[in-house]
């Protein structure tokens, strides 16, 4: 089974990535996705890459269809694809609203080459190379012969140089005629055509299965070209680029002055025509600029008329003619207009500027104005830059070309070789300048003064140096390649038809009769050319291979052409490499992974690549190896290139020992043919024992076969200066290839090398040794350069052994194995005769046992993934998701979660990485935060990698804390114990990847399992939903100590245990956590108010219902005073000092009977009152039991009586910080139900009931007991809970579910009925009047309009102690809006939510308080304790930083009434709530605690003293997500 590949690229607003490239294969898919800045919003992606069946045109774009995985439109998990299935360079853009490009960027497909009478595939990297001269093979006939060379020395490519007609200087690379094959490949009385050029090419790719590719030059012509002289106009010329005009007359006068320095005009000046020395070069500058210069006055080119621009001027001054700022902005300063045309005092003044610069507001025609303007227009203009660039490039490239000694030493000047190259084409007899000058005049003449090609040192390669703007011809800063003409192609096919015809015809011809071309001059070729060409030639052959060298000097740069053109492979030159740490430096830089890398999942984010190398040991273009370094390192430098896990190759005559460069411009001599028998003196023929061919041929063959094999991980060791050793591994079967390789980068006859060279160790079992090979001295003459063939050194050949044992080797020896470990065994390895250039290569296979082992264990992991079936044994298997669906979730709780504190109480702890840090979790998820991480970046660097390769410690961690636990759990530890045995007698380097693919399959399984054991909302939801629900398994769990109080034994589903402390039957319910890792273990576990805000999430959302219920009743049994505990504390030790945990308790059961199925029956519950009356002791359990809705009649019945109590042990002992005041709930008001509007209220200033319960805890401040936000009075969420209560309720008793319809109090004495359809009524006519701050002074509702700071909103509190709180702008009104949006006018509603949005809003969570507020901080530290009685000890804890929680409600509110305002106000606002949630999506995928945490600071930063992740945060988004 083949699993697919695919890609998935995240896209991000304002994004753009034309300069990054993707590289992807063809059969890949490659999915988009929107990124957290383009969720919500209505993304278009639109591409070039055709639809199957049509013609790929660059321009056509079409828009991508989006795909819903789950069925539901989530911006977390749509995507829209391409399956990828043709080679080339696609783009893409991306846009939404009213902006179509907010993103952009290319992929580039490979192509697939085929070979062979099979048409076998040949992968990229299994590319060896070599490149021809073609004017070098002779006639076509011998081709064959010649070209065998390279097939015997196990090359399957072969690069020719352009087959064309060249033009006069010979260079291979300057074409006279594109089209036709060079006549000088057909003998005497034949014509041959491409068409026998095609015939030999699909011969050699039948038979000797190769291919070939040739180059393709776009950017220039021979300048003989007969269709250039026809159609100048595909040339830069003095007509068509008037801009060159003064470059030009440069140029000529620098003609002339060579032919005066012939004719020995300059002697007398120190400038002979044989120029040696630097003051040779000081007169040159000289008679520059005291001759040639003032000679051909170039200045005037760039001047002004001067009297005709006075004269202008004054009639402008004397007209009053006012200064048009609109033209100017107002900036002084002369504008100069240069003429496009480029004569002689062609330019021309800015009048406006020059109005602007000289004349004051006032128009003054008298006085100096005249004077002042003649004088700074005269200065200005007489004032021209300095010719000393040009200067400057004329002699330095003088000194390269005559005195350098890496220059060309090109002797006296004279014409053939004048002073310097000229950079214009002259057609015409010789004449002198001043005649010259007077075809400046004529353009049937101008238009064949054409410029030169050649290379701009450090210019940008994306800037066309010839087009105007461009002084490059000017300062002559050109490197001139003076027998080609620069074309001109313009910006489209319109602006040269002739030149985009011929060339197109040009790409066809080369696109039919060969695999690939080679982009010559691919740098300076305008990119607009070459992806029109590309573009034809992929029409014709759609697996083009297209190599490419480029010279930008930036990657960035290289991704440009690589994207744009679709560049398969870059070359990539060994001789940049100064010594062997470089050479060995660019192996592991241009392919491969490191050895022991992780198994990547096939469906992964595409990552940036760099551009695919055909890394070369020489090019033609390089410098001669043999000169530059030695003889003897072309072979160890040829093995080193060839392990390299990317395309490779060289040049013909590498191989031979060529000691010089082969010159493409001046080599005419032949290469020499085949023959198996021919003798080392022979010039015209080659053999096997020429120079390094035999050498080459065992590299190739072993190139080739490590790329087929999948040897695709690569490690590089610098043994010492000279020798570099190259290890190839294949990560499935585990064999490796190590090659050893002795550089001779300086001849060993003048450089003294070391005689000893220190033992290796290798790790595993040497089966053989590949091959080895030593460049040696023989007696076969000295070199003498022959004038017919292009022959190699005699006097070299090499020695070589292929496929022998160890003990037969001449060049190592075994000197024993040590062991490393259980099963790593090392060898040591001696050399004996590793000589400069000398090269051995061992084949290593892992130990016997381990190789067992592995196979074991690929073959177990293979039920997993079919990525592991090569490599594995045929064992029986065993099922283990099987194994895995026997977990429930409170197991599943162990298995992957359990912070530290969870996993103390049971006398562990997280696992510590020495030197790191400790892991977040003991369970999967721990190290999977961690490895997820580290994965995809191969980090092995990493402390757990380091950890998990020195010891067993982490290993033995995972598994040994399940097998202590009971079944099933004791089973997955076992089945992971299994696993690490076999992991453990392995060599340690491959210990954490194949742990890493352990922990992947048990986690994915462990995930699998979990989600069918949750609700269908689950099981069909997205990414996002998921991941959220992950957090119902991260909280819900049940510990060593019952964290619930005991259920009726009535009820059914009660789960039991053994006690590990009392080893009695106890109940282990599952428990949930208010937060990790600060609210996760021991009495702070449990709190009421956190349990209940998240329960409806992580609990009935997701299908725990049982749970649900068991944690409902459990709560129920500890009522007292009317009150749900706030912390639970076991149930004997509950804190009843809040007043909302009842009502959210109450919306739970309501949420219960709304989602569970005969959910009313809950209240048929029986509950196990553990405090039936407010003062007495726990009751054991089932002593006193009731039905659960005679406990919610309790509740309801307390509030409307009046609820006053002093907490029991009230002091220090229980609240350290509180005041006595605080203590008791009658201070001010009882809590009770106010009879004139209904509203639950009652607290006091010292106390805090509700969720926003900081107390103070600084004395040095004076906030100590003062609690910072008591929101006493009636606080606007519980009036919004206690409506929803009664409404239900009424509801209930309607369709006789409850049987209480009300309840009786006492009234001044008497006992009085209050029914509960009244109180519903009194609340929903008292809500807005009393809480709706409308801002009008003439509002009869607002009793405070004088504290109003904010309008619009609803407040906060009614009737707070201090009025000024009930004003403050916080996000409590949007509960109430989700609980009970009855009680809100959908207008008024709508206008708060803005105000919210605007106000309150942050990247991940609601302030807590209004920003504009004077006790504002958003910025919570609990450790700082200073003189601030506002921020002191964490006293804003509630007065501004961002809480996620509040969130939820809020998006759910603006989604409620949005879809009653409809229309666009509705989608607008799903646009919101996916954007805001695509935050807290990618919170959560890179969170190591996966999950959401408890508050932020402002602007959505990070806070140190926030639980990692919350309960009621991961539950009240998903509850947004549940409700879109």
């Amino acid at each position: 089974m083949h699993l697919k590949q695919i890609r998935v690229l995240m896209l991000n607003d304002k994004e753009n990535l034309q300069r990054t490239l993707f590289r992807l294969e063809q059969g890949f898919e490659l999915q988009f996705r929107l990124g957290p800045s383009l969720q919500g919003k209505r993304v278009m992606v639109h591409t070039n890459y055709p639809l199957e069946g049509q013609v790929f045109e660059r321009n056509n774009f079409r828009v991508l269809a989006w795909n819903y995985p789950t069925g539901r439109e989530d911006d977390s998990d749509k995507f829209c694809s391409l399956d990828l299935k043709i080679a080339g360079s696609y783009e893409y853009y991306f846009g939404h609203g009213d902006t179509e490009q907010s993103g952009r960027g290319y992929i580039v497909v490979d192509p697939v080459l085929r070979v062979g009478a099979d048409s076998h595939v040949l992968p990229l990297d299994c590319i060896t190379i070599q490149t021809y001269l073609a004017k070098c093979l002779g006639h076509l006939d011998d081709w064959p012969i010649r070209l065998r060379v390279s097939k015997e020395s196990g090359y399957n490519m072969i690069h020719f140089t352009p087959l064309q007609t060249l033009g006069e200087s010979r260079s291979c690379y300057s074409l006279a005629d594109q089209l036709t094959f060079s006549p000088e490949f057909s003998p005497a009385g034949q014509n041959y055509t491409w068409a026998d050029v095609g015939a030999l090419v699909e011969k050699l790719q039948k038979e000797w299965n190769m291919l070939c590719i040739t180059d393709v030059v776009y950017n220039h012509t021979a300048a003989n070209s007969l269709w250039i002289k026809e159609h100048p106009e595909c040339g830069y010329n003095l007509v068509n680029s008037p801009h060159l005009r003064p470059a030009w007359v440069l140029d000529r006068a620098i003609w002339h002055l060579t032919t005066r320095i012939v004719e020995g005009r300059y002697k007398a000046k120190g400038l002979p025509t044989d120029i040696t020395n630097e003051s040779h070069l000081t007169a040159i500058r000289s008679v520059l600029q005291q001759d040639v210069y003032p000679q051909i006055k170039l200045w005037e080119f760039f001047q002004v008329k001067v009297d005709n621009a006075v004269e202008q001027f004054r009639a402008l001054l004397q007209n009053g003619t006012k200064t048009d700022n609109t033209k100017t902005d107002g900036k002084k300063g002369l504008k100069i207009i240069q003429d496009q045309m480029y004569h002689r005092y062609g330019n021309t003044v800015d009048m406006n500027s020059a109005l602007e610069t000289f004349i004051p507001h006032s128009i003054n025609t008298q006085g100096s104005h005249y004077t002042q303007c003649i004088l700074c227009v005269c200065v200005f203009f007489m004032f021209f830059f300095s010719f000393l660039k040009a200067a400057n490039c004329i002699v330095g490239n003088v000194l390269y070309e005559r005195l350098a000694d890496h220059g060309p030493k090109l002797g006296p000047v004279n014409r053939k070789n004048p002073l310097v190259t000229r950079y214009f084409t002259f057609p015409y007899q010789d004449m002198t300048l001043e005649q010259e000058m007077q075809l400046l005049d004529q353009p049937d003449k101008m238009c064949h003064f054409l410029a030169h090609n050649g290379w701009v040192m450090g210019d940008d390669p994306l800037r066309n140096f010839a087009e105007p703007g461009s002084n490059v011809y000017l300062r002559r800063e050109l490197i001139c390649w003076g027998d080609s003409v620069k074309l001109r192609y313009g910006k489209k096919p319109e602006d040269c038809p002739y030149l985009w015809a011929h060339m197109q015809k040009y790409t066809e011809i080369t696109a039919k009769y060969f695999h690939g071309v080679r982009l010559d001059n691919c740098h300076s070729t305008p990119l607009h050319v070459a992806e029109f060409m590309l573009d034809v030639a992929r029409t014709v052959c759609p697996n083009l291979y297209v190599v490419a060298e480029l010279f930008t000097g930036s990657e960035e740069l290289d991704n440009i052409f690589v994207t744009k053109l679709g560049i398969s492979s870059l070359i990539r030159e060994a001789m940049s490499a100064a010594d062997s740490h470089e050479e060995g430096r660019l192996v592991y830089r241009y392919g491969g992974e490191p050895v022991g890398a992780f198994v990547q999942p096939s469906l992964r984010p595409l990552m940036p690549s760099i551009a695919h190398a055909m890394f070369l040991d020489v090019t033609h273009d390089n410098e001669c190896p043999i000169q530059r370094r030695s003889a003897l390192d072309s072979l160890p430098s040829s093995a080193i290139v060839s392990m390299a896990c990317c395309a490779t190759g060289s040049t013909r005559g590498y191989d031979e020992l060529v000691p010089h460069q082969i010159s493409v411009v001046k080599e005419e001599r032949f290469y020499p043919k085949w023959n198996p028998s021919a003798t080392p003196s022979s010039t015209g023929e080659v053999g096997s024992q020429t120079g390094i061919i035999a050498g080459k041929l065992a590299l190739n063959k072993l190139h080739q076969e490590l790329a087929v094999q999948g040897f695709i991980q690569v490690y590089v060791d610098q043994v010492d200066a000279d020798i570099v050793a190259v290890t190839r591994h294949c990560p499935s079967t585990h064999q490796s290839v190590v090659s050893v390789c002795r550089t001779a980068f300086w001849d060993p006859k003048t450089h003294q090398y070391d005689t000893n060279v220190s033992p290796m160790f290798i790790p595993g079992k040497i089966e053989e040794v590949v091959l080895e090979a030593r460049t040696v001295e023989r007696h076969a003459g000295s070199y003498v350069k022959d004038d017919n063939y292009i022959n190699g050194m005699p006097e070299y050949t090499v020695e070589i052994k292929e496929h022998i044992p160890l003990k037969d080797s001449t060049v190592a020896k075994s000197s024993g194995v040590t062991s490393k470990g259980r099963s790593e065994f090392v060898q040591e390895i001696t050399f004996q005769k590793l000589t400069p250039g000398s090269v051995i290569a061992f084949r290593v296979s892992l130990d016997p046992k381990a190789q067992r082992l592995v196979g074991v264990l690929r073959f177990y992991l293979s039920q997993f993934s079919p990525k592991y079936r090569r490599g594995s044994l045929i064992l029986k298997q065993c099922v283990f998701d099987r194994l895995m669906s026997k977990l429930t979730l409170a197991d599943l709780n162990i298995l992957l979660f359990r912070c530290d504190s969870e996993e103390q109480e049971d006398g562990g702890g997280c696992y510590s990485i020495p030197g790191w840090e400790t892991l977040k979790y003991a369970g999967l998820q721990g190290l999977m935060s961690v490895l997820a991480d580290i994965r995809p970046n191969n980090d092995l660097g990493h402390p757990v990698c380091a950890n998990l390769r020195q010891g067993d410690w982490l290993i033995d961690f995972v598994s040994n804390r399940l097998t202590m636990r009971e079944e099933p759990l004791a089973q997955v530890g076992q089945w992971l114990g299994a696993m690490f045995n076999y992991l453990k007698h392995i060599p340690r380097y491959l210990i954490p990847c194949y742990f890493d693919a352990i922990l992947v399959s048990t986690y994915t399984t462990a995930l699998d399992a979990a989600y069918k054991l949750m609700s269908s909302f689950i099981q069909n939801g997205s990414s996002f939903v998921r991941h959220l629900a992950l957090g119902s398994i991260q909280m819900c769990g049940v510990g060593r100590f019952p964290a619930l109080p005991p259920l009726s034994t009535k009820l059914e589903a009660v789960p039991f245990r053994i006690s590990p402390i009392t080893e009695q039957k106890e109940q282990c319910c599952v428990s949930l956590a208010a937060g990790l890792p600060h609210f996760s273990s021991g009495i702070f576990r449990c709190w009421g108010r956190d349990t209940f805000i998240a329960l409806r999430g992580l609990m009935l959302l997701t299908g725990r219902h049982t749970e649900a219920r068991n944690i409902i009743l459990a709560f129920a049994g500890t009522l007292r005073h009317g009150l749900i505990p706030n912390l639970l504390g076991e149930g004997r030790c509950a804190r009843y000092n809040c007043r909302d945990a009842v009502w959210w308790w109450l919306q739970c059961i309501q949420d219960y009977t709304i989602h569970v199925a005969q959910g009313h029956e809950i209240l048929h519950c029986p509950v196990t009152r553990m405090y039936p009356t407010d003062d007495c002791e726990p009751c054991k359990p089932g002593e006193v039991e009731q039905f659960l809705y005679d406990v919610i009649q309790e509740a309801l019945q307390r509030h409307l009586e009046g609820i006053s109590f002093r907490e029991r042990n009230a002091g220090p002992k229980i609240d350290m910080n509180m005041r006595d005041e605080g203590k008791t709930g009658r201070v001010l008001d009882p809590f009770t139900v106010d009879p004139a509007t209904g509203f639950v209220t009652g607290g006091n200033r010292f106390n805090c009931g509700t969720w926003m319960d900081k107390m103070g805890e600084s004395e040095r401040a004076r906030n100590k007991g003062m609690p910072a936000t008591p929101r006493d009075g009636a606080a606007v969420e519980i009036v919004g809970l206690s409506k929803s209560a009664v409404r239900w309720v009424v509801e209930l008793h309607a369709k006789g579910l409850f049987p209480y319809d009300g309840a009786k109090v006492h009234r001044d004495g008497k006992e009085v009925f209050i029914s509960y359809s009244q109180w519903n009524q009194q609340l929903q006519q008292s809500f807005e009047a009393a809480f709706w701050v409308s801002g009008s002074p003439n509002d009869p509702n607002e009793k405070h309009p004088d504290l109003v700071h904010k309008r619009g909103i609803y407040k906060d509190s009614y009737g707070a102690s201090s009025p000024w709180c009930d004003y403050q702008l916080r996000p409590n009104f949007t509960i109430a809006m989700v609980v009970a949006p009855e009680l809100f006018t959908v207008e008024r509603a709508w206008k708060a939510l803005e105000v919210a949005e605007k106000k309150l809003l942050g990247p991940l969570g609601m302030k807590t308080l209004d920003c504009d507020d004077m006790v504002y901080c958003g910025v919570y530290d609990n450790a700082l304790d200073n003189d601030n009685y506002n921020l002191a000890k964490g006293f804003n804890y509630h007065q501004g930083p961002e809480w996620l929680w509040p969130v939820g409600y809020f998006l759910r509110a603006k989604l409620y009434f949005a879809k009653k305002l409809g229309g666009e106000t509705y989608n607008t606002t799903v646009t919101l709530v996916k954007n805001v949630l695509s935050r807290h999506y990618t919170h959560l995928e890179r969170s190591p605690w996966k999950g959401l945490p408890e508050l932020t600071n402002e602007n959505g930063q990070y806070c140190p003293f926030s639980c990692e992740t919350q309960a009621w945060s991961l539950s009240t988004v998903l509850e947004v997500l549940f409700d879109l």
